[in-house]
């Protein structure tokens, strides 16, 4: 290409046209306010944001800090899960509780029966509580305890952080495990330190930041399958959760900083059905297992009995449920566990502003209720032991408090 050699008539300077003023908006830095000279403003493109300030993670865990006790059930759990997703523990891990927690005190009356029940089958099932505190939505609706504690809408996220972390807190402190998705990868910063088993949902598995949040969580963190039914896409965020990432993200103190993860060893591959249907059949875990072999990766297999595995039809977690544990029982070694979506009352409701809401029942996905699901960990307690006489495997091993952490990852490195 050739470009013409400058005459007096191409450099002539243009006529100054009418400039357009611009001055910068102080909720969105570097976004521009234009104005016209005769004052009008000028419509703003894309979207705007409002910057409001909100705690520092440094400083809601030192106004609600983690007690011994807590800290205890947290490191204990993550321990004991890492050791069955390994087979170095004969039992089943059970994630199991509310679709998401919108009432303290439900939520509280809930882990009290939970955590009797866990400690009576404590010796063939390991059971977190899923306090499940931010909620993906496929388009619009309720974001959860931390994005909406007011279910009115008011967007209180400071509020909702600290009864997020205070409910989490209590229910450690009281001996049973908690466990959560993670959705915003700022709010580990808040909460990670009181959480013994994390998610990354099935919305987010392909998700580099995701993957990149649970390369640095202090966890074993369970990857969904794609809506579509992918388990590939769960299979390979496991692969890269395990390797080292940098990325910008928010620290303890507060700012924007570097983070250096060591890599996450401890993720593993949650089967929740998809578009395509059910997928806990023996056929569809063999299939993820050798997905993972594939990858050079262990075979670490959890069911997530609701979702597409039971068609959002909440009761049918219950025959979900038991197919898995007669195959358990009959010594299948390759699920190591369960998720089960369940509350005090069965099935869900509508909130909103002003509602008289049903004690103890669903805001979001409907739930089993609390007697069908004493029910099922019975059963699954009994498939445990079950497999146990057909087929001895590793024993369950005394947790020693102060090598708990053993099995888990460092804390992300801030630089």
């Amino acid at each position: 290409m050739t470009y013409p050699l400058p005459t007096p008539q191409n450099t002539a300077r243009a006529a100054p046209k009418e400039r357009t003023t611009m001055t910068t908006s102080t909720d969105t830095p570097g976004t521009p306010h234009l104005r016209h000279p005769d004052g009008r403003r000028v419509r703003p493109t894309g979207g705007q944001t409002r910057v409001l300030p909100v705690e520092t993670p440094a400083q809601l865990c030192e106004r609600l800090p983690l007690t011994y006790h807590a800290a205890h059930t947290v490191m204990t759990a993550r321990h004991d899960a890492v050791r069955i997703l390994d087979g170095r523990d004969d039992r089943l891990l059970v994630i199991v509780g509310p679709c998401s927690v919108h009432d303290r005190a439900a939520a509280l009356d809930y882990a009290s029966r939970l955590r009797d029940a866990a400690a009576a089958l404590a010796d063939d099932l390991l059971v977190v509580m899923r306090v499940y505190v931010e909620k993906p939505r496929t388009c619009l609706g309720w974001p959860g305890l931390v994005g909406d504690p007011g279910l009115d809408g008011g967007a209180d996220l400071g509020r909702g952080l600290a009864e997020a972390r205070s409910l989490m807190l209590d229910i450690a402190e009281s001996g049973l495990p908690v466990g959560c998705e993670w959705v915003n990868p700022v709010t580990p910063a808040y909460l990670s330190d009181v959480v013994a088993w994390g998610s990354v949902g099935a919305r987010t598995a392909a998700s580099q930041v995701h993957r990149d949040l649970a390369s640095g969580l202090p966890m074993p963190v369970g990857v969904k399958n794609g809506t579509d039914g992918s388990v590939q896409v769960a299979v390979d965020a496991v692969r890269a959760a395990a390797a080292p990432h940098t990325f910008l993200g928010a620290s303890g103190a507060g700012p924007v900083s570097v983070l250096r993860t060591s890599g996450n060893p401890d993720c593993h591959v949650v089967l929740r059905g998809g578009a395509d249907g059910p997928n806990y059949g023996a056929a569809h875990v063999r299939q993820a297992a050798e997905l993972l072999a594939t990858a050079g990766l262990p075979a670490r297999v959890l069911v997530d009995a609701s979702h597409g595995n039971s068609g959002k039809q909440h009761e049918r977690q219950h025959a979900v449920a038991e197919d898995l544990a007669v195959r358990i029982a009959d010594g299948d070694t390759t699920v190591r566990g369960l998720l089960l979506e369940s509350f005090l009352v069965p099935g869900r409701q509508d909130a909103g502003a002003g509602r008289q809401l049903v004690f103890g029942q669903s805001v979001t996905d409907a739930c089993i209720g609390w007697s069908g699901t004493a029910q099922l960990l019975r059963e699954l307690a009994g498939a445990a032991r079950a497999r146990r006489a057909s087929c001895p495997r590793p024993r369950r091993a005394a947790a020693d408090p102060g090598s708990a952490v053993l099995g888990t990852t460092p804390l992300m490195e801030r630089t």
